[in-house]
């Protein structure tokens, strides 16, 4: 079914979504991103659906006054994010949904369209462009010295990107997924509530206590102690740190602190 550009019901960093058609909503990348943004969000989402994750339907890859965009199914209903800033839902209730759902996605097998984090990394077309070059070939050495895994990972883990339907939470936004550790996915749920969204609300400890009880719950759900949670994602976020720094998100100052972060890590694996 062809639809048309309707009125705008969602925005991000880096796309808006619109009504399309019945059933149906377009996510627009914005302008400068390029097809291959739209065609890969397109294949993790399929693949994910297919693998049994809590993932919308595509239907359908268009292009819009030069902008790229996914169609997929419409998801009704309010998102984490806005049932948690309105008090409708307490920090503790959002983070135990983030955990049941980050629980779900790992324990799913990742289909071979999923690629590893090293060629997530290693693939993207701004590694060398935008980092400086000790940076870049330290976090591809830093990667391939930590051990391999083989999990399924979202790899944008937040309450924006959870829809609450009436058929339980749906996650969107699967352009990130990677063939790796739960750990990883853990670090970027960390880095996304205790660094980043912090830094653009007016209560900066409720993401932060978000996160808390996010890291509580998938602890007590896999069985370990929120200590050995922490050691087994604090080796990501390095890499995650290089993930925000190859986009626009956060200020000038966080950034800077990102990258004198990298820089330490990086010493410390020499």
């Amino acid at each position: 079914m062809r639809g048309s550009l309707g009125e705008k019901i969602g925005e991000g960093a880096y796309s808006d979504v619109h009504a399309w058609a019945p059933g149906q909503v377009v996510k627009l990348f914005k302008a400068g991103f390029s097809q291959r943004h739209s065609w890969w969000e397109a294949r993790m989402t399929r693949a994910a659906l297919a693998a049994g994750a809590p993932a919308p339907e595509v239907f359908d890859e268009v292009t819009l006054e030069g902008r790229f965009g996914v169609v997929v199914r419409r998801l009704d209903g309010p998102t984490l994010l806005q049932l948690s800033r309105s008090g409708a839902m307490t920090p503790e209730q959002t983070g135990a949904i983030l955990a049941d759902l980050a629980m779900t996605v790992h324990k799913i097998a990742p289909p071979p369209e999923v690629v590893t984090l090293r060629d997530t990394i290693a693939g993207s077309s701004k590694l060398s462009s935008t980092l400086p070059r000790h940076i870049a070939t330290g976090i591809l050495r830093l990667i391939d010295r930590l051990a391999p895994g083989d999990g399924l990972c979202h790899g944008d883990l937040h309450q924006g990107n959870v829809i609450m339907t009436a058929g339980g939470p749906r996650l969107v936004d699967w352009g990130g997924a990677a063939r790796a550790p739960a750990g990883f996915d853990l670090a970027c749920c960390h880095v996304l509530l205790s660094e980043l969204a912090p830094e653009l609300v007016d209560d900066p400890e409720r993401p932060r206590a978000v996160y808390a009880a996010t890291q509580s719950e998938y602890a007590r759900l896999a069985g370990m102690s929120p200590a050995a949670l922490t050691a087994a994602m604090e080796p990501y976020l390095p890499i995650v740190h290089v993930r925000v720094l190859l986009g626009p998100a956060g200020s000038p100052a966080l950034r800077e602190r990102l990258t004198q972060r990298v820089e330490a890590a990086l010493r410390s694996e020499d």
